[in-house]
């Protein structure tokens, strides 16, 4: 199943998509939630149910017209992205292989949804784009074991670890390189776990700028898998159903090019990874943004 958050002529939504259409949550279901965090926290039960609705959907239930989608994210979500977790990866940035997880953090102000606009910053020239795959937590996680870890998997999601690249080199820590608001695409779904194989191994990843192959790799390439990663964030902090761990990015960054090359306004960048989806963006510059919403 795919899910979806998204907005309606100004109200936001829960969206299922299949074949013949996006279904609306609120149509199916009126009594369940309409945030990804909240529906999640009910359970795999509530999941399957939803799925069984959507099976047998009437033809009101189809949303009519055009749509926004949303990041499936909220101002609750953790969203922890593991660094240099591909050899190659961590090689081009003239670092050695990890021996443990490299995590860092990224908040909800750097996240935008499928075809909405990544926020060129006018800051730097150095903006560079990541393809990830991104694991949904459907449970509560606490000190989880290898053997258990993919059973708090809900699903999977598409990442574009936008990263200023200057503002990220300039210290040790990371935060501000990858928090530029509106920097992070995510979505455009959550593809329920039971659609992939598990721990979503396997799969072809690509990163496409303007149509150009960037980046081209498999999850299989990944240093520390999905368990590895739930089994060590979730020994030092509760993970929640919405929590989000982005898994790393493969060789073939703008900035490891020869000459380094970035992202300006005008590209569009697709993440795709194979049996979950495209994540499209269009690259805006901050100051067009800024006019376009009121801003100085």
């Amino acid at each position: 199943m795919r899910i979806a958050s998204i907005i309606v002529n100004g109200t936001q939504t829960l969206a299922v998509r299949r074949a013949e259409g996006m279904l609306d949550v609120a149509a199916l279901a009126p009594e369940m939630p309409r945030s990804l965090t909240a529906l999640l926290a009910l359970g795999e039960s509530a999941l399957r149910e939803l799925e069984t609705r959507a099976k047998n959907a009437p033809a009101s239930a189809r949303i009519q017209g055009t749509w926004d989608y949303l990041p499936p994210v909220d101002a609750t979500t953790k969203v922890l992205c593991l660094g240099l977790n591909y050899r190659d990866h961590a090689a081009e940035a003239a670092y050695d292989a990890p021996q443990f997880p490299v995590v860092f953090a990224r908040f909800f102000s750097s996240f935008v949804g499928h075809e909405q606009p990544m926020i060129l910053p006018a800051c730097s020239p150095m903006f560079d784009w990541e393809a990830e795959l991104a694991v949904v937590i459907g449970r509560r996680a606490r000190g989880v074991t290898r053997e258990r870890a993919l059973d708090y998997v809900a699903g999977y999601t598409l990442f574009n670890d936008g990263s200023v690249r200057d503002r990220q080199k300039r210290t040790h820590q990371w935060t501000l390189g990858k928090n530029f608001d509106r920097t992070g695409p995510m979505g455009p779904e959550i593809v329920t776990s039971d659609e992939l194989p598990p721990g979503a191994q396997g799969l072809r990843i690509q990163m496409r700028v303007n149509g150009e192959i960037m980046q081209d790799a498999n999850t299989r390439d990944m240093i520390f898998d999905v368990q590895d990663a739930i089994v060590a964030i979730s020994e030092a902090m509760t993970l929640e159903p919405g929590d989000v761990i982005a898994m790393g990015t493969p060789s073939g960054v703008g900035a490891a090019r020869t000459p380094p090359r970035f992202l300006k306004a005008g590209d569009v960048c697709e993440v795709e990874v194979e049996r979950v989806g495209i994540l499209r963006n269009l690259v805006t510059n901050e100051a067009n943004e800024a006019s376009e919403n009121g801003g100085k």
